[in-house]
């Protein structure tokens, strides 16, 4: 579950990105209630939350053993834990640490996915909790990196015993209703952690002000506050803050047009650039675009989205910032479900899918021709075919690509794994009598 992954978010074609005539949605009002009480940072014990330079959520190590980690142990197994991490930092010499992060994680198999970029790591990963503490520890090894902002989620029993029943000659044999598969870990290199699209754009120089899962609800509360989501439409379609403004957009980069087009921010900033030729910002630039509001908090899935989101606002002149410390994941896990004010499930980027408070497992399944969640009604929908298409992407997939998607699950069904053993083989040649020959090889030797 890396806490937003480019590379296993939904395409963005899949949806219909709204054009340049499409009427502008407005703000919804953020007055949910006038009765709320007003956000003041003198009532609330913000001293930690306020400061761009909050200390990092740790992962949490109880005193005693979670009850599934003591069955585990009591039945010979060891426990397996799923941390979702990331910190931005100078790191322009990061594809150094690829081969031994990598070689490291196979090693201790440890499962999951990683990001390197010059800004910093990204990642998600799985393993006994020893075997993930010790990947941990190797990548704050680089001061650079010191102070990973972690999220840990729990692992059912049941995916344990699908986890520790993998082979290395049957990667997927166990199904693939794994979390992880301990065989498989990609350190990937990429120009961005989170995908943003705007170099200029940097977390390291300046963030807005981190809000605690505990103090999130009185600062959301407040008639002045707009709360924005940073995730995207499929990630809001399954649950999301009340109140919260939903930008509708398929993949981060088009947050920032989304930010100009909804507060008239584009023709204010041209008039800054006409207005400084040296390139600073004019003080009265906070001022204009009459729909820029006083406060805005935001929230995603982990947090990293809202860095650079909260980056970015400031940039724009926004006055106040504020994102949610450790995302929607360290709310549900922290905030009782009985004083919540999450609505739904929180989509997250591995086999759970969802997750719902306490960060048990949620009810959505994922459709895998389009890696979105679709419910148990959607899976009724004449669209739904099981690894082909779904309600979301049906009519957006060409009868080509359709087929394509059954023959791969045929592939899966037959063999387990995608291709089985004669991935890369045509079909074997029938003569006149009826015998099978020899399949020839799809390439000359």
């Amino acid at each position: 579950m890396l806490l937003s992954s480019p590379n296993l978010n939904p395409s963005s074609h899949l949806t219909t990105k709204p054009t340049s005539s499409t009427p502008k949605t407005p703000i919804p009002n953020p007055r949910l209630s006038l009765s709320r009480p007003r956000f003041s940072p003198h009532i609330m014990t913000l001293s930690k939350c306020f400061s761009a330079t909050a200390s990092p959520v740790a992962v949490s190590k109880p005193p005693e053993l979670r009850s599934e980690e003591r069955e585990a142990r009591e039945s010979g197994s060891p426990p397996l834990v799923v941390v979702s991490f990331y910190k931005f930092a100078d790191f322009p010499d990061h594809a150094d640490m690829r081969k031994p992060l990598k070689d490291l994680c196979e090693k201790l198999r440890v499962s999951g996915g990683i990001i390197l970029a010059s800004e910093g790591i990204n990642g998600s990963i799985c393993g006994t909790r020893e075997s993930v503490e010790e990947v941990l520890e190797f990548i704050q090894s680089d001061k650079r990196l010191k102070g990973l902002r972690q999220v840990e989620s729990p692992v059912s029993p049941e995916e344990e015993a699908i986890h520790h029943g993998h082979s290395s000659s049957s990667p997927l044999a166990a199904g693939e209703d794994a979390p992880f598969r301990w065989d498989h870990v990609r350190v990937k290199l990429k120009k961005e952690i989170v995908s943003l699209g705007m170099p200029s754009v940097s977390p390291v120089e300046r963030v807005g002000k981190y809000v605690s899962p505990k103090d999130w609800n009185m600062l959301i509360s407040d008639p002045d506050t707009v709360v924005i989501d940073v995730r995207n439409g499929y990630e809001t379609r399954i649950g999301k803050f009340k109140g919260a403004v939903d930008p509708c957009t398929t993949a981060f980069r088009e947050f920032p047009s989304w930010v100009d087009d909804q507060f008239q921010l584009a023709e204010a900033e041209a008039q800054v650039t006409l207005d400084d030729s040296d390139g600073s910002r004019d003080p009265s630039f906070e001022n204009q675009g009459q729909n820029v509001p006083s406060r805005v908090a935001m929230y995603c899935t982990g947090g990293i989205r809202c860095e650079k989101a909260s980056s970015f606002l400031l940039s724009k002149g926004f006055k106040e910032v504020y994102h949610l410390e450790g995302g929607i994941l360290k709310y549900l896990e922290e905030v009782p479900e009985q004083e919540s004010l999450w609505e739904g499930e929180c989509f997250v980027f591995d086999k759970r899918v969802s997750v719902d408070h306490g960060l048990t497992q949620g009810t959505f399944k994922l459709c895998y021709g389009c890696k979105q969640p679709v419910s148990d009604a959607d899976m009724e929908a004449s669209e739904w075919e099981y690894g082909v298409s779904c309600p979301y992407c049906y009519s957006s997939k060409s009868e080509e690509e359709k087929e394509r998607a059954r023959a791969r699950q045929r592939q899966f069904e037959t063999w387990g794994i995608i291709g089985g053993p004669d991935k890369g083989r045509r079909p074997a040649s029938t003569t006149d009598d009826g015998v099978q020959g020899v399949p020839r090889p799809s390439k000359p030797l």
